[in-house]
């Protein structure tokens, strides 16, 4: 069976170690945190050299499309979290951006989403499970882990175990749901691009831009979730 064209299969032979020992997925992954770094680059300098960094820039500009996401991320925080979360704005904007573009990276010929490995997915999601933690041990100190010994005191051991499962699932169930959704989708987009070069692949490709949006959202608003929860006062 053809295997399909991949950029990393290409230049492997040219990688120095140890860029020669990532795979398909992590290569793409590199690629996508050196596109967010330029992007970063590019809006700081944007913002350095503007005369007045509020107002925004009239044409369309790299600028305007990041302050756009960072509002979007802004806006999610503030409804779920109040104004006090967005001191977390950083970690939900990386998540955000790297999933998206992870997920769209897709979308271009020769790349293997990252978000299409379920390791590289229970990595962002042990992220989350370590953040929310620590958010919340630092707003409560050690009270923070009464909320694990429920309400009544001789079922401590059982809430405890109920609770320890609940959470030690979170990760894994944000790791399952964004690899099932984005290998599904670029399996079918896959299949169907080389069923057919015209029409279809075009309705495909929208469908997934739109999926690749909606799972990155998903993935980001479950986390705003988990760190609100974490550092609320109403346990």
């Amino acid at each position: 069976m053809e295997h399909p064209f991949t950029w990393h299969s290409a230049i492997h032979p040219f990688l120095p170690y140890p860029l020669s020992l990532l795979g398909e997925t992590n290569f793409t992954a590199l690629v996508v945190m050196g596109a967010l770094v330029a992007l970063a680059f590019v809006f700081r300098r944007s913002v350095s050299s503007a005369k007045d960094p509020v107002v925004p820039e009239e044409r369309l500009s790299v600028r305007n499309a990041m302050e756009v996401l960072v509002e979007i991320v802004v806006g999610l925080s503030d409804s779920i979290i109040g104004k006090k979360g967005r001191k977390y704005v950083p970690l939900f904007g990386s998540l955000f951006l790297f999933i998206l573009l992870a997920n769209l990276s897709g979308l271009i010929p020769g790349f293997t989403p990252p978000t299409s490995s379920f390791l590289n997915n229970l990595g962002m999601g042990l992220i989350v499970f370590v953040a929310y933690h620590y958010f919340g041990v630092r707003e409560h100190g050690a009270g923070y882990f009464k909320q694990f010994m429920g309400p009544v005191l001789f079922l401590a051991p059982l809430f405890i175990v109920i609770e320890l499962f609940s959470h030690v699932f979170r990760p894994v169930s944000l790791s399952i749901r964004l690899y099932g959704n984005m290998f599904g989708d670029h399996l079918v987009l896959e299949i169907f691009s080389n069923l057919t070069k015209l029409v279809v692949p075009v309705l495909f490709y929208i469908l997934g831009t739109l999926v690749s949006v909606i799972q990155a959202a998903v993935f980001t608003i479950l986390s705003v979730i988990y760190v609100a929860m974490a550092i609320s006062h109403e346990h």
